[in-house]
C-alpha cells in the first residue's frame, strides 16, 4: 500500500535590524521511496525521507555561522526528530563513502567505473543534448557502441561520456524511459540547498554518489543519477573542482558567492518573465487583423517595451548600436521561434503593424531626417511673417511678361519659369525667372544651416523630403500662378546661330501666367496655337541651342526615365502610378536646353566679375561620336556614350569647360529651393548685385561643396533604391504572361544582354536569341519580381513565325 505523510509548517522572523534577516522554513514530506532495482524495475522499495530545506537568501550567513531562532514548539519537535533521522543517515553515509573533512580529491575521482556491456551511461549527443544509453560492445580500441533512450545505436567516444550510473548491470535499454521518468520525480533543486549548508559548514567536497547519500539517504542507481543531474545543472550552490573521465567532484560555493548568484538569478528570471510578456504582446499583435493592430507609438510608451522594439528595429536594418541591442533582438527572435536574421526581425515588425508592408529600409539605414524640429519650423515661420525684402527697391517689374512654369504634375516646389519675345532684328530674348530664396534666408542663419545639412530635397515615390521646411518653401519661396513673386531673372539674347550675344542678371517681380506639366506643354506645342507664340519661341530657342551645343562638341545623352508616384504607401497594396519620361520630348527638351543656357550665362557673369562660384566642368573624353553612328539615336546610343564619359568636376575660382554639355562654363542656378549648391550661387550673385562683400571665398565654397556632395550621394542612393523597389513592385503586380517591349542596349557576356524595357523605363538583363544585335527590339515577360530582395528578371518571348 502506498502511503505518504506530509508535515508542513512555516516560521518567520522579520528583519529588526541590519543584522537580522527573515527566516522561513519548509518541510519536505515523507513519501514512498521507489528505489530502482535493476533486476526488477517494477519493484518498489521502502520509503524515502526528504530533508527540510532552508532558503539561503533568507538566512543570515556570517562567516559560515548560521543563526538560530526559536519557533513554535510543534515545529521544534518535528525538526528535532527529523534531525535525528538525518544524523543517522549522515553517519551511515560518512562511513560508507568517506566524506570526512580533508579527504583528497584524488581519492574521490580515482574511483572510475570502466565501461562494459550492460552499463547505463549518460553521454553528450551534441552541444544541446544529453542522452542516456546502454553500452553494447566496444567499437575499436576506445569507442563503444551504445543504444540510447530513443533506441538508436551509435558509436560513442570516451570524452562524450559524462556519467556512468553506478550499481547497474545488464540494463535493458527499453527501460531507460521509465528510469528517466522516475528520476524526474526526484529532481527537486531545493534539496541541494540543504546539502550546501551542511557541506559549506564542514568545507567538504562531494561526488554525485555522496550527494545521493546526503539528500536521498542512499546510493541506489536512481538516486545517484538524480543527484548527478541536480549537480550538473546547478548554477548556484556547487562548482566543479575536478573532472576525470565520467566522474566529477563538486565543491560548495561561499555564502557571498551564493548570495550574488541568487541575486543574478532573480534578475535573470525577472528579465525572462518580461521577455515572455513582450513575446506574448507580439504574438497577440500578429494575430490581429490589419485594421486593429496597435499604433506604432503604443510600442514605445513603456520604457521596457521601447527598448525591445527599438532593438528589433535596429536589428532589422543592420544598425544595432552595440552588442546589448543585438542580444536583446536575438533573444526576442528566439522567444518567437524565429532565426536570428535581419529579415526575420523585419517580417516580425511588419506582421505586428509596427512597419508598413512597404517600409523603405534605406530611408532608415541611411538615417535620413524626414522631419524638421519645432525650433526650425518656428524660425521658418518667423521668416515668413517678419523678414523684410533687402532688394525691394532694386527689383524690376516684369509682371507684363507671359510666364510659363513647366514641371512634373506633382511638383511641390516651383522654382523656375520662362518668358520669351522676338526682337525687331529677329533675334530672340529669353528670360529665366528663378525663385528668390534669399529673399527669406541669409548665409549662416538657423534655417540656412539646416538646409546646408540636408543639401538637397529628396524626391521619393512615396514622399518629398524638402530641403527647406514645407511652409517656407511652398508659401514663401515658390512661384505661384497669378501671384506677384520675387525672382532673380537671367535674361539672354541669342544670336541666330544659338550662341549667347548678351545677358544680364537682375532682381525682379514676376506674375506666372501658366503652370504646365511636361505633357500639357508638349500638347500645346503640337497644337501650334497663335496665342501661345511665346511658347513656340521657347521651343525655337531650344532647337537653336541644341544645334549650337552639338557644334561645340556636346554629346546628347537623352534617354527614357521612369518616374513613380505611390498613393497611400502605408497600405499593404498601395496605388502605383507609373510615368515614363522621354527626355527627347519637346517640352522636356525645351526646359533642359534653356536651363543649360542659363547655367552658361551665370558662369560667364561670374567669370567676368571674378565671383567665386560652384562652377561645374566635365573634361571631354576623346570620344569619336561617329563611332556610334551605327546605333539608333536615343536610348541605345546614349547608353553607349555614357559608358565613355568621365565624371564631372568642380571649380570655384573660374569656369571650367563642360565638354559633355558643349559650353565654356556652367553653374547650376535654377533650383535654389531644392539644391543647396544653387543657393550658394544665389548668395554670391545677390551680394555682388548689392555691392556687398561676398559671403564666401573660393576656399570656403570648396569646403562646403565637399559636405554638400556627400549628402547628395546619400540622397541619390536613397532615390535610386526607392525607385527601383517600386518599379519591381509594379512589375510584380503585372499579369504573368504580359509582354513588354525591350531594346537591347549592350551585351554583357555571350548572349546575356542589357535591356531597356521601353514601356516601363527600367533596365534588366536576359539571354536573347542567337543573331540579335544591339539596338534590336525584342519582347520579354517577367520571370521573377521580389522587391524586398531586389530580385527582378525577365525572359525573352519567342517570336511567332
Amino acid at each position: 500500500m502506498s502511503m505518504a505523510v506530509r508535515a508542513i509548517n512555516t516560521c518567520s522572523i522579520s528583519r529588526s535590524s541590519s543584522s537580522s534577516t527573515t527566516l522561513r522554513c519548509r518541510l519536505y514530506h515523507f513519501s514512498q521511496n521507489n528505489h530502482y532495482d535493476h533486476h526488477n524495475p517494477n519493484k518498489n522499495l521502502g520509503f524515502r525521507f526528504r530533508f527540510p530545506v532552508f532558503r539561503s537568501r533568507e538566512l543570515l550567513i556570517s562567516h559560515g555561522v548560521y543563526r538560530s531562532c526559536s519557533v513554535h514548539t510543534l515545529m521544534d519537535s518535528v525538526l528535532e526528530e527529523l534531525e535525528e533521522i538525518r544524523a543517522r543517515k549522515r553517519i551511515r553515509a560518512a562511513t560508507k563513502v568517506g566524506i570526512a573533512s580533508g579527504e583528497l580529491l584524488l581519492d574521490k575521482i580515482g574511483k572510475q567505473r570502466v565501461l562494459q556491456k550492460g552499463l547505463l551511461l549518460e553521454f553528450r549527443k551534441d552541444s544541446e543534448r544529453l542522452l542516456l544509453a546502454v553500452a553494447q560492445k566496444p567499437d575499436g580500441k576506445k569507442n563503444w557502441m551504445v543504444t540510447d533512450q530513443n533506441g538508436v545505436t551509435s558509436s560513442v567516444k570516451p570524452q562524450q561520456v559524462t556519467y556512468i550510473i553506478p550499481g547497474v548491470e545488464n540494463f535493458n535499454y527499453e527501460e531507460i524511459s521509465r528510469f528517466i521518468q522516475k528520476a524526474e520525480s526526484n529532481l527537486d533543486p531545493t534539496l541541494l540547498e540543504y546539502a550546501w549548508m551542511e557541506l559549506l559548514e564542514k568545507q567538504n567536497s562531494v561526488t554525485a554518489e555522496e550527494m545521493a547519500e546526503i539528500i536521498y539517504g542512499s546510493e541506489e542507481p536512481l538516486d545517484s543519477y538524480s543527484a548527478h543531474v541536480l549537480l550538473s545543472k546547478d548554477e548556484i550552490y556547487f562548482s566543479v573542482v575536478e573532472v576525470k573521465g565520467s566522474g566529477s567532484v563538486y565543491c560548495p560555493r561561499s555564502g557571498e558567492q551564493v548570495e550574488e548568484l541568487l541575486r543574478r538569478k532573480e534578475v535573470k528570471e525577472a528579465a525572462e518573465k518580461e521577455l515572455q510578456e513582450f513575446a506574448q504582446l507580439l504574438k497577440s499583435a500578429k494575430a490581429m487583423p490589419s485594421s486593429s493592430k496597435p499604433h506604432k507609438e503604443s510600442w514605445t510608451l513603456e520604457e521596457k517595451n521601447r527598448q525591445k522594439i527599438e532593438a528589433l528595429e535596429a536589428y532589422a536594418i543592420d544598425a544595432c548600436k552595440n552588442d546589448d541591442q543585438k542580444k536583446i533582438a536575438g533573444t526576442i527572435l528566439k522567444a518567437m521561434g524565429l532565426p536570428k536574421l535581419s529579415s526575420s526581425a523585419l517580417k516580425l515588425l511588419i506582421s505586428i503593424g509596427y512597419f508598413p508592408v512597404h517600409i523603405d529600409l534605406d530611408l532608415l539605414k541611411l538615417n535620413v531626417r524626414t522631419k524638421y524640429s519645432d525650433d526650425i519650423i518656428s524660425s521658418a515661420e518667423d521668416l515668413l511673417s517678419n523678414s523684410a525684402d533687402p532688394d525691394e527697391t532694386d527689383r524690376i517689374d516684369l509682371t507684363h511678361l507671359k510666364v510659363y512654369a513647366i514641371d512634373v504634375d506633382e511638383a511641390d516646389e516651383l522654382d523656375d519659369a520662362l518668358s520669351a519675345r522676338r526682337l525687331q532684328d529677329g533675334r530672340i530674348q529669353v528670360w529665366i525667372h528663378v525663385a528668390d530664396a534669399t529673399r527669406f534666408v541669409q548665409p549662416g542663419s538657423k534655417v540656412d544651416r539646416e538646409a546646408l545639412r540636408r543639401a538637397t530635397s529628396i524626391f521619393l515615390p512615396t514622399a518629398t523630403i524638402p530641403m527647406f521646411p514645407e511652409k517656407l518653401a511652398m508659401v514663401g519661396m515658390s512661384l505661384k500662378q497669378g501671384k506677384r513673386c520675387n525672382a532673380v531673372t537671367v535674361s539672354v539674347i541669342l544670336r541666330h546661330d544659338g550662341s549667347i550675344a548678351e545677358f544680364n542678371i537682375e532682381n525682379s517681380v514676376i506674375k506666372p501666367t501658366y503652370m504646365l506639366t511636361y505633357e500639357s506643354a508638349t500638347e500645346l506645342l503640337h497644337l501650334n496655337l497663335e496665342e501661345e507664340s511665346e511658347l513656340k519661341l521657347l521651343s525655337e530657342v531650344a532647337s537653336l541651342r541644341l544645334q549650337w551645343r552639338r557644334e561645340q562638341g556636346a554629346i546628347d545623352t537623352c534617354s527614357i526615365e521612369p518616374r513613380i508616384k505611390v498613393v497611400n504607401p502605408d497600405d499593404p497594396e498601395p496605388i502605383i502610378n507609373l510615368y515614363v519620361e522621354n527626355q527627347a520630348d519637346p517640352a522636356m527638351r525645351l526646359v533642359s536646353e534653356i536651363m543649360i543656357m542659363c547655367g552658361e550665362a551665370v558662369a560667364t557673369f561670374g567669370s567676368l566679375n571674378n565671383i567665386p562660384l560652384p562652377y561645374r566642368g566635365q573634361p571631354q573624353s576623346n570620344i569619336d561620336t561617329s563611332a556610334f553612328d551605327h546605333l539608333p539615336e536615343g536610348p541605345v546610343r546614349s547608353a553607349a556614350l555614357i559608358k565613355c564619359m568621365r565624371a564631372a568636376e568642380m571649380e570655384f575660382r573660374k569656369p571650367a569647360r563642360h565638354g559633355i554639355l558643349g559650353v565654356p562654363g556652367y553653374v547650376q542656378f535654377t533650383s535654389p529651393i531644392r539644391r543647396y549648391m544653387d543657393l550658394l550661387a544665389h548668395y554670391q550673385i545677390k551680394a555682388f548685385l548689392r555691392e556687398d562683400p561676398l559671403p564666401f571665398s573660393a576656399g570656403q565654397l570648396e569646403g562646403m561643396a565637399s559636405l554638400i556632395n556627400m549628402h547628395i550621394k546619400v540622397a541619390r542612393r536613397l532615390q535610386n533604391s526607392s525607385l527601383r523597389y517600386w518599379l519591381v513592385e509594379y512589375m510584380r503586380r503585372q499579369p504573368k504572361q504580359k509582354k513588354f517591349r525591350a531594346l537591347i542596349l549592350k551585351f554583357i557576356k555571350d548572349r546575356i544582354a542589357g535591356l531597356l524595357l521601353v514601356e516601363v523605363g527600367m533596365q534588366a538583363s536576359a539571354v536573347v536569341s542567337i543573331g540579335k544585335q544591339i539596338g534590336d527590339e525584342i519582347e520579354v515577360r517577367v520571370e521573377e519580381a521580389h522587391p524586398r530582395d531586389d530580385v527582378f528578371s525577365v525572359i525573352e518571348v519567342p517570336q511567332m513565325s
